[in-house]
């Protein structure tokens, strides 16, 4: 299934508190299981004003749909051609 990166501008996020990323954290997790198993969020990463995001999902359109029923900025939606790592130098 492809991967995506997506890039959330959310100026502040650094700061949200414990509890403003749980309620976050538990829309998104509606709205995923609302949408069924084709779509999975692995990860993300919390910088000063942005949020990156890690999804499984069959197609971009879906990635979205989750961030339109969720009230989510998706700035920019970027698929993974390939993963590297320190293993990829050996």
């Amino acid at each position: 299934m492809p991967k995506y990166v997506i890039e959330r501008e959310i100026p502040g996020a650094g700061k949200l508190t414990a509890e403003q990323l749980k309620a976050i954290s538990q829309t998104s997790c509606g709205v995923l299981s609302n949408m069924g198993p084709q779509i999975q969020w692995v990860h993300s990463y919390v910088t000063a004003d942005k949020i990156y995001c890690v999804y499984n999902a069959p197609n971009e359109e879906m990635v979205r749909q989750h961030a339109s029923q969720g009230g989510f900025p998706a700035n920019s939606i970027n698929m993974v051609s390939t993963i590297i790592d320190p293993v990829t130098a050996e």
